[in-house]
């Protein structure tokens, strides 16, 4: 029978094992314990500024997204967004400052080369959890925690039972052979536990699961003296269950894990490399949007989209699933940035940043609540719209009912565009994001969800100009700069700054252009449509936006 381990182990007990295991640390990749960040004082005092303005703009409606800009003045300005900057043309397909910085992830001569399987600790099992991006963060971090425990990684096992419903195996999503050998100078691993040692075993492997963002003194107190015991242990539900703050060393193994290690398949990169060709045949450029707004995702946000009654019922008991979610109002949620962009919200922001409806984009996203009807709105303002099915529906046919090996087709056409969007800050967006950066700062849209809902929900009783202005103030600081976190800050899979160098022989520019400067330069033109809901607004406006361009017309209509 499989034993379990709780997640909180009493102090006597720690304490106990501790002595039974006096040399436990000299078992470890490395003797000292890995540095803490102290807080820095002005970090403080921002965050308390930013709270005020934040609690201000549940008041202030979209008059809020000013504010953004007064509080950067109290602020020590990054090197981008000095006052005293050059002016230059902004181009909101690349980053001018992506040349600068490059993925910087090799181990140096103070890592110690990886144990050998025979000497190692023991074997480690991962079960891991969610939809393919999911587990892809529990797949990174099982390679660290190997290595933390000088142990013998066993290929993770990927979850079947989530509500994607994929029973895909390592082997079918990754190139196996390439993940073992490319990791081998940092950590053994095998594709199972040699019969050998199963058969040498007493009793079955030990199976735990540790809190979510274990440090890694957690797992040498209380994982290690386990693995040294019983020689196997499974770890289950393997997401988000390492901390954030590692040695550097470690860090940048994740980097190699997550950017380099795990390859996908020779036909999956074959058929999404298909795919980017044929969207770069029509179009020397375009804008990758991954869109998450399956049933179930808007469920468990608990917001509203306006669909009435029946999305209220149908949302509804879809959320039952989820027991302990916390009671909130939808408007709630909203005000909190939590409720992911519908299709036309994303479709305005891109218009408002500057992007005509001449741009191609290709959409990423499974089951869409409200089907087409969801998606027209983004189809009338970008009319150059395609998905994997439009480009490669023959190809398809034989991995249609894989959601993680579909979910891959689009990480590889998502990587390769020039402009990345999402409509929320899900797992995929936060690796495509890190990865991004990583490969050169290619540009990473995230919607500033809280600032623009109030936009959203006043852009009625505003002028499309107005309106623009204002959603370009919001995104500053969301456009994938190479400074935009502070370095440790953030979620590391979406922040890699350990594994981000300043490119030598490149003289970063004395300053950059100034926040405003960077989005006040860019030309946008009005979203083509329907009328606007309110016909006053659209009369009054009408005549202004004619005088600008005659070509366009003004809408906000939902």
């Amino acid at each position: 029978m499989v034993q379990s381990h709780a997640a909180g182990t009493p102090k006597k007990q720690k304490d106990k094992q501790q002595i039974h295991f006096p040399g436990l640390r000299q078992h470890c990749w490395n003797y000292s314990p890995c540095g803490r960040r102290l807080p820095v004082p002005w970090t403080v005092f921002c965050g308390v500024l930013l709270f005020t303005f934040g609690f201000i703009s549940l008041f202030t409606g979209h008059v809020a997204s000013n504010i953004e800009w007064y509080s950067q003045q109290f602020v020590r300005q990054s090197w981008y967004y000095r006052k005293d900057a050059y002016r230059a043309p902004v181009d909101m397909w690349k980053s001018h400052y992506s040349e600068f910085y490059h993925g910087c992830s090799n181990r140096s001569a103070q890592f110690p080369p990886a144990v050998q399987q025979r000497f190692s600790n023991g074997y480690l099992l991962i079960a891991t959890s969610g939809g393919l991006n999911q587990q892809r963060t529990g797949i990174t971090d099982a390679v660290v925690v190997a290595r933390i425990l000088n142990a013998t990684l066993v290929v993770p096992e990927l979850d079947h039972n989530s509500y994607w419903k994929d029973d895909s195996d390592f082997v079918n999503i990754y190139d196996v052979d390439w993940f073992i050998s490319y990791l081998q100078g940092d950590v053994p691993i095998v594709k199972r536990v040699p019969d050998k040692v199963m058969r040498s075993m007493d009793k079955p492997p030990y199976t735990m699961r540790v809190p979510r963002k274990s440090e890694s003194d957690y797992y040498i107190e209380e994982v290690l003296p386990i693995l040294l015991r019983r020689k196997v242990v499974q770890l289950t539900k393997f997401d988000y269950r390492l901390s954030n703050e590692l040695d550097d060393e470690l860090q940048k193994l994740r980097c190699r894990v997550n950017y380099h290690a795990l390859r996908f398949t020779k036909r999956i990169r074959n058929l999404g490399q298909k795919i980017v060709t044929r969207m770069r045949k029509m179009a020397q450029r375009y804008i990758a949007v991954h869109l998450r707004f399956e049933p179930d995702m808007l469920a468990f946000s608990g917001c509203y989209f306006g669909g009435g009654d029946k999305e209220r019922l149908e949302l509804s008991e879809i959320r039952k699933r989820w027991e302990t979610l916390p009671e909130s109002t939808p408007e709630e949620e909203r005000m909190r940035g939590k409720c992911p962009l519908t299709p036309h919200e994303v479709g305005l922001l891109l218009r408002a940043l500057g992007f005509d409806n001449s741009t191609y984009i290709y959409v990423a996203s499974g089951e869409i609540y409200g089907g087409e009807e969801t998606l027209r709105p983004l189809r009338d303002l970008f009319p150059n719209f395609y998905t994997k099915e439009m480009l490669a529906s023959e190809e398809l046919k034989s991995i249609l009912t894989y959601s993680s090996r579909l979910a891959a087709i689009d990480y590889i056409v998502c990587d390769e565009s020039d402009v990345f969007v999402t409509n929320n800050n899900g797992n995929m967006a936060k690796i495509l994001a890190g990865r991004r950066r990583y490969m050169g700062h290619k540009r990473t849209i995230r919607p500033n969800a809280k600032r623009l809902s109030t936009l959203f929900m006043e852009r009625d009783k505003m002028a499309w100009s107005e309106f623009s202005r204002k959603v370009k103030a919001c995104q500053r600081g969301f456009l994938g700069e190479p400074d935009e976190m502070r370095p440790g800050r953030g979620e590391f899979h979406e922040f890699p700054s350990a594994c981000i160098c300043r490119t030598h022989n490149v003289s970063v520019p004395r300053a950059a252009i100034s926040s405003d400067e960077y989005l006040s330069n860019v030309s946008v033109q009005e979203p083509f449509g329907n009328r606007s809901r309110n016909s006053r607004i659209q009369n009054e406006t009408a005549a202004s936006i004619a005088d600008e361009s005659k070509e366009h017309e003004y809408l906000f209509s939902d």
